[in-house]
C-alpha cells in the first residue's frame, strides 16, 4: 500500500487506509464465478455501508478544503473545460 500524500489531515489518512484495506479484503475474499461467498450477507452489507460512509466523509472533507475530491485522472486528460462557441454552427441539410 502506498502512503497517502503528506498534505492530508490525519483523519483523511485514516480514511484512505481504511478504504484501501477494506477493498483489499474484498478482492482477497471474492470467490470464483459460481462459488458461494464465504461471508454472510449481513457482513457484506455492513462492509458496503462502511465504504459508503468512508466515501461520504472523504467527499465532505475535500469540499471543506475547497478541493474537487480525490478522483483519478489521466495525465493527458484536459484539466480545464474547453468551450466551443455555438455561433457559426449550421444544421446540415438532409
Amino acid at each position: 500500500m502506498t502512503a497517502p500524500p503528506n498534505d492530508l489531515t490525519e483523519e483523511q489518512q485514516i480514511l484512505i487506509a481504511m478504504r484501501k484495506t477494506l477493498s483489499a479484503i474484498i478482492r482477497d475474499l471474492t470467490p470464483a464465478p459460481g462459488m458461494r461467498h464465504p461471508l454472510r450477507d449481513a457482513t457484506i452489507e455492513d462492509v458496503r455501508h462502511c465504504l459508503l460512509l468512508i466515501a461520504a466523509r472523504e467527499r465532505g472533507l475535500a469540499q471543506l478544503q475547497g478541493r474537487g475530491g480525490e478522483r483519478p485522472h489521466f495525465t493527458d486528460e484536459p484539466q480545464a473545460v474547453e468551450l466551443v462557441p455555438m455561433a457559426g454552427l449550421k444544421r446540415k441539410a438532409n
